[in-house]
């Protein structure tokens, strides 16, 4: 895995295409060079799409002929590319979450971003923090990497830094508050000022922090103001206090009017028109080069947008020998190169790394060549009219590797479980009995003649643009596809040993299934992309002890959980900061699987807890750097602790810290992740996990002084497996400036 991270890291510098390496102010400095020799209606055309479907990709911008400069190609999406094939197909960005691996999150961004840059892609749609997934339900939860803002900015900084190192630009998205699927054309999220910075932006700080390329604003409104025209949160919130450098795009048809969004911060519409016939640029082209003419729009504002538009080119060095598009989106997708390269190997990995243990009874896993096994569930095999059949794979037929919507990816090839489980069979001499249906009748046949039964079961969602089901995008409930508890009980009580496979989007309901004496075991393999199969039976049979770990919190019942989409028309985020496992703290309610769990096959212990931590109480200030204030990003030191592998195999453990801020900082949650570290430990070697904390992690935001504050007081320090599971206590504290 090392070697290939090099080798990645390597081409990508060896190229010339490390984002940064030139830096913003050489970008924007050739950007305003080529800006010169631009007309008016060239300038317009780099800020507005071509129409749906006028060119090969998904979204397509005007070529000028006064600069080289391209037709911009913008393309899905967070877990591979869309509409072109042969690509790879990724796990979903909420399993490259559940691995807690920074070095796995820089990879999967790196493969995507040389597959992109391969097939002329100059901009992927992607990663994704919005939603963040408030809502359990949430249609598109599992295109984020978790529900948690510190956990989501890490794996959008570093994805971004893989995808760009790679030559491609980034597009973070969904600005701001998009956190369901219903309504979201219509519908305002009114968040408070505090939940916004430290939830909602917070993933978005690390992502201009990463010097991302671009950012997609959504289809609501935000407090009101449709996001792809609201001066609040594009010029003040994210130009101005995160010194976002880069291009606002809007999402596909977000744009409500033309001056009032180039006013507010809108630099690129997409694609240009709507998808109705016929087929127009209503609001830009010809429109804002009147509106300039006119004096509705300033000279300096359509400057402004090309010339940030040019420097997200340049610092990417995408004007030097970048390749031509190889496919169209609208015949086919096929592309006249190969770019999947020995990715699969490092999706295996991320699948692997990424699957959470949650229970293991009698030690039941991993498999010792059983004499006879038995697979029931259609999700153990592939569609039978193939993994593909679906359009964005709107179906739950067969494996679930993927949601659905435009986040998705074509596969290559899909490796089910049950090809895989077989192919393992035929080496240990184990006889294999299927029922690929979702019958519980014809389950509970195979597993009365087996040893051990395996159960598949599935939950599934996605954009809401497709409707599954009956499930329009967002999840009508937590509970499993399929009739999954009633299979599961009838296996059950045909069996005395019963392992659970869960291939979900997100949270679901267990207690039915926990209910049965005989689940012995419960795996969760969440959306684990082409090497699904091979992934599991790397668990399942012990080659690689499991250390994904839960980025969500999985609840004993729906309503714990105090949040769901809504039918109105508003969503006023009664949460507050009280989202998943902080709102379970704070109410004292017990989760079934907390935040942060995950099992292993061997055992760790903690010790030797050591914190230097010094700060000096107040707010963050300094110049405004790519993020925010500059001091935000300031160490202010490091707390650390001996991680030892007790256990008699080897096995990665995630060391994660969490923060208790003092009671002079108001109604904030008991306690929040600000650190993690993942050590891949043989049996008795021990490891330091080390945490380095900024400013920024021992802040709240203050609304009043509009400043990330640092509070006086005693900080309660919790290391620990889990959010729960807390194997060390310590305290500092920070005096009053």
């Amino acid at each position: 895995m090392q070697n290939l991270l090099l080798a990645l890291a390597l081409s990508a510098a060896a190229e010339g295409y490390v984002a940064g390496s030139a830096g913003w102010d050489a970008a924007y400095a050739k950007a305003q060079i080529a800006l010169q020799k631009l007309n008016q209606t060239e300038k317009v055309g780099l800020a507005t799409g071509v129409t749906w479907e006028g060119g090969p990709c998904v979204g397509n911008t005007y070529a000028p002929e006064s600069i080289d400069y391209p037709s911009l190609c913008l393309q899905d999406g967070p877990l591979g590319i869309r509409f072109a094939n042969p690509v790879t197909a990724f796990p979903a960005g909420i399993n490259a979450g559940a691995t807690w691996d920074r070095d796995l999150l820089y990879a999967r961004g790196a493969a995507m971003g040389r597959e992109s840059k391969g097939l002329g892609i100059h901009v992927q749609l992607g990663p994704a923090s919005g939603p963040l997934g408030k809502n359990p339900d949430g249609g598109r939860n599992w295109e984020g990497f978790s529900v948690d803002p510190y956990l989501s900015g890490v794996g959008m900084e570093e994805t971004i830094q893989g995808m760009q190192d790679s030559g491609v630009q980034a597009c973070a998205k969904h600005w701001l508050g998009n956190e369901q699927e219903h309504h979201r054309e219509t519908m305002s999220s009114n968040v408070g000022d505090r939940a916004t910075h430290e939830l909602y932006l917070w993933p978005f700080m690390n992502a201009v922090k990463a010097n991302v390329a671009s950012v997609m604003c959504s289809y609501n409104k935000f407090n009101q103001t449709w996001a792809c025209e609201s001066d609040a949160i594009l010029n003040k919130l994210l130009k101005d206090e995160l010194g976002f450098k880069g291009y606002v795009v809007s999402d596909w048809n977000a744009q409500h009017t033309g001056v009032n969004s180039a006013l507010a911060g809108l630099d690129m519409t997409m694609p240009g028109s709507d998808f109705n016939t016929p087929r127009g640029n209503i609001f830009w082209d010809s429109n804002l080069v009147q509106a300039v003419s006119n004096g509705s729009v300033p000279q300096s504002r359509l400057d402004d947008m090309v010339t940030r538009i040019l420097a997200s080119w340049y610092l990417l060095g995408q004007d030097q020998g970048y390749p031509e598009v190889t496919f169209s989106s609208w015949d086919g997708g096929k592309a006249t190169v190969d770019v999947t390269a020995d990715h699969g190997s490092l999706v295996r990995t991320v699948a692997r790394d990424s699957i959470v243990l949650l229970k293991n009874e009698d030690d039941i896993l991993p498999l010792q060549e059983p004499q006879i096994l038995a697979i029931i569930g259609s999700d153990a095999a592939v569609n039978p009219d193939g993994p593909n059949a679906c359009t964005d794979r709107g179906c739950n037929n067969g494996t679930l590797a993927m949601g659905w919507g435009s986040g998705t990816a074509e596969y290559p090839y899909l490796i089910d479980p049950l090809s895989a489980i077989k192919s393992q069979a035929e080496s240990d001499g184990t006889q294999i009995i299927q029922s690929t249906t979702d019958s519980a009748t014809a389950g509970a046949e195979a597993a009365a003649a087996a040893d051990t039964a395996v159960v598949f079961i599935t939950s599934d969602a996605g954009e809401g643009y497709i409707t599954v089901e009956g499930n329009a995008g967002d999840r009508n409930n937590l509970d499993p596809w399929h009739n999954g508890n009633e299979v599961v009980k009838a296996v059950a009580a045909k069996s005395d040993n019963v392992i659970v496979v869960v291939h979900s989007v997100g949270p679901i309901i267990l207690e039915t299934i926990l209910a049965q004496p005989s689940v012995k075991a419960i795996v969760w393999a969440g959306l684990p992309g082409q090497e699904s199969g091979n992934a599991l039976v790397d668990v399942l049979y012990g080659s690689t002890s499991p250390s994904g770990k839960l980025p969500y919190t999985i609840a004993k019942q729906f309503a714990d959980y105090g949040a769901s989409w809504t039918a109105a028309l508003d969503d006023n985020f009664a949460e507050d900061l009280l989202v998943d496992y902080r709102h379970f703290d704070q109410n004292g309610i017990s989760p079934r699987y907390e935040f942060g769990f995950g099992l292993s096959y061997t055992s760790f212990e903690y010790s030797r807890l050591a914190i230097n931590v010094a700060a000096t109480a107040g707010p963050s200030n300094g110049p405004v750097v790519p993020g925010g204030a500059e001091q935000l990003f300031e160490s202010v030191g490091t707390i650390s602790v001996l991680v030892q592998n007790t256990g008699e195999v080897p096995g990665a453990e995630v060391a994660q810290l969490y923060i208790g801020l003092p009671d002079s900082a108001p109604s904030t949650p008991p306690k929040q992740l600000r650190g993690f570290d993942k050590l891949l430990l043989e049996p008795e070697q021990s490891g330091m996990a080390t945490f380095e904390l900024t400013r920024r992690d021992l802040s709240y935001w203050d609304v009043q002084e509009q400043k990330w504050i640092i509070p006086a007081g005693k900080f309660t320090v919790y290391v620990g497996s889990s959010s729960r599971d807390i194997r060390q206590h310590g305290e500092f504290s920070i005096a009053s400036s």
